[in-house]
């Protein structure tokens, strides 16, 4: 049996020479429409999309009757092994086919990620949130090329049910790169376009778009300010939150519902990683580990990560833990202090939270987002300077008081 892995040195796009067939499907249809004709597919693409069909759950190489309709080209003689690009058309071209079945206009629409198809679908209320977000979910924690196929054969018949296109080269091109160091980006765009909470309301004290894509508008309340800890699915939403401690921001599904940042589509449409994503997937999986067993909200506003700090040494104290325990806690909060960047302060934080989830101390979470924000912004070269000596003033002050 041919492998159906990639040696890893084959472009995605190597040896294509004409179109892919889902953009000849398109031309066909609109060639038809434009000489005043009933719009609809040539027989050439419809006896092509029956052959297809005849793909779907079969492996990449072994159907005859496909290999007319692809454009990359498989190896050569002697060579066991069928690159990622070749496969990657194999699962596109019967999605495609199973998309394009029995609808009357084409189903490839260029700029149609499959996070906007997933919102759209959505939308059209064509099924509950919770069993779609289920079948996305599937897709995206997929552990290889073909499981991220099997779900979306389950997915795409139901945007054809609905409507909606998607486009089937920028999908390819994911698919190709599935099993790569590429797969976080997709995830993000994924992520980042099935949220997209629309056009962002103008506020006359933001300036426009900055460098990292962050667009003006008034975002809505951060997860950790609205949160109720009494709720019957508060621990569950914890958990997936948590489920992104050391993972990249944007690329973990289970959290995708609980992100606020607003963003200009064009940055969510590609899965930008801006400052302000990774700021706010550090600060949730941070309230995550904090809020766990409390049942009063762990959001603090004026409780600076100084504040915080300077309250359990105070604590200490007055438990009689002893000098060396307040002295202990006060090197722990200088080493945090000298965070050369946001991800050394993150992991920081990450060992200071447990402590302040032991003594039931708050924190100021919108705070530590902006910290994390902007404390290596290039463009604001003096704001980890200026939180550092805030947070030790605070520190000082709330363990003396």
């Amino acid at each position: 049996m041919t492998s159906l892995h990639s040696t890893g040195k084959t472009r995605p796009w190597a040896g294509r020479a004409r179109p892919f067939f889902w953009e000849e499907a398109v031309r066909d249809w609109q060639s038809n429409r434009g000489e005043g004709r009933r719009p609809q597919f040539s027989e050439y693409v419809v006896r092509s999309l029956r052959a297809v069909r005849d793909g779907v759950g079969r492996e990449a190489g072994t159907v005859a009757s496909m290999r007319a309709v692809h454009r990359v080209f498989p190896p050569g003689e002697g060579v066991d092994r069928l690159p990622d690009s070749y496969v990657a058309e194999h699962y596109a071209l019967t999605l495609f086919g199973l998309h394009q079945h029995a609808a009357s206009e084409p189903v490839h629409q260029p700029g149609i990620g499959l996070g906007t198809a997933c919102l759209r679908l959505r939308r059209s209320e064509a099924l509950t949130q919770a069993a779609l977000e289920r079948r996305l979910t599937a897709a995206a924690t997929a552990q290889d090329l073909h499981e991220l196929a099997q779900h979306l054969q389950r997915l795409v018949p139901l945007l054809r049910q609905a409507g909606i296109g998607l486009d089937y080269t920028r999908l390819f091109h994911e698919l190709a790169r599935w099993d790569g160091p590429d797969r976080n980006r997709t995830l993000r765009a994924w992520g980042l376009q099935y949220t997209d909470p629309g056009t962002p309301v103008p506020r006359s004290d933001e300036s426009d778009e900055d460098e990292q894509g962050a667009g003006a508008g008034r975002e809505p309340a951060p997860y950790w300010a609205t949160f109720e800890p009494g709720s019957g699915d508060a621990g569950a939403e914890l958990a997936a939150l948590r489920s992104g401690i050391g993972r990249e921001a944007g690329t973990v599904a289970a959290m995708w519902a609980f992100h606020r940042t607003r963003m200009e589509f064009a940055w969510r449409d590609k899965g930008a990683p801006t400052r302000d994503l990774a700021a706010e997937h550090a600060a949730l999986t941070l309230f995550a580990r904090h809020q766990q067993t409390h049942d009063r909200r762990m959001h603090i506003a004026g409780n600076s990560p100084g504040t915080a700090a300077g309250l359990l040494a105070k604590k200490a104290a007055t438990d009689g833990e002893g000098k060396s325990a307040t002295t202990a806690l006060e090197r722990r909060f200088g080493v945090l202090l000298t965070s050369a960047d946001a991800d050394e302060l993150v992991m920081h934080l990450r060992s200071l939270v447990p402590l302040l989830n032991q003594a039931g101390v708050g924190l100021d979470y919108d705070l530590l987002r902006e910290a994390l924000r902007a404390w290596d912004d290039p463009r604001r070269p003096d704001a980890a300077a200026s939180f550092r000596q805030n947070w030790d003033r605070d520190f000082h002050a709330a363990a003396t008081s």
